[in-house]
């Protein structure tokens, strides 16, 4: 059974998605491999049904990689190809993570909801991260201090998402209003 949205836009679904999706092309331009990609998992999961918050990290996941070995010339190798997959995989397992956090908080404390999809989130990313890590080496990459810069780009990404969220849905709906309350014109 599909779950409602726990965050509602309240504006078009379809113009969110293409916004997140550019954002996240910026960012990927920007950070390269440290692309939040937790960030946009935990939004996708609040502001979209399951089934749509993993396409649509799916589709971040896609726009990163795009920008990565076309623009930003990733080495197209073996080791790098299975990062890239592994990168989709702990995207979409931390969405389906924060989602399910964020479920359990609703009905217990809903304002923490949003904090624990992301700390979900981030833990998903990460481990999954790790295993693969163990697995194809670069352990090596898990110090405190780069998780802890990972940590901060995701959450400031995380926050500044979610707020243009909530202006997105408060302009959105002062125009309904504006709407619904004005004269409508009479037309010969």
């Amino acid at each position: 059974m599909q779950r409602k949205i726990l965050i509602p836009l309240s504006f078009q679904q379809p113009l969110w998605m293409a916004f997140l999706v550019a954002a996240s092309i910026s960012f990927s331009l920007v950070f390269a491999c440290a692309t939040p990609l937790a960030a946009f998992g935990a939004l996708a999961a609040l502001t979209l049904d399951r089934r749509d918050a993993v396409l649509f990290t799916g589709a971040v996941w896609l726009a990163n990689q795009a920008v990565g070995y076309s623009v930003l010339c990733y080495p197209v190798t073996d080791n790098s190809l299975a990062w890239g997959a592994i990168l989709g995989l702990a995207a979409i397992f931390a969405a389906l993570a924060a989602r399910w956090s964020a479920l359990r908080f609703a009905s217990i404390l809903p304002l923490a909801m949003p904090a624990a999809a992301f700390v979900a989130a981030f833990a998903m990313y990460e481990t999954t991260l790790f295993a693969a890590a163990l697995l194809l080496g670069g352990t090596e990459a898990f110090t405190v201090a780069i998780i802890a810069r990972i940590l901060e780009t995701n959450a400031i990404a995380m926050v500044g998402l979610l707020l243009l969220n909530r202006i997105g849905a408060l302009v959105n709906s002062v125009e309904t209003a504006v709407r619904t309350t004005s004269p409508q014109r009479r037309t010969p």
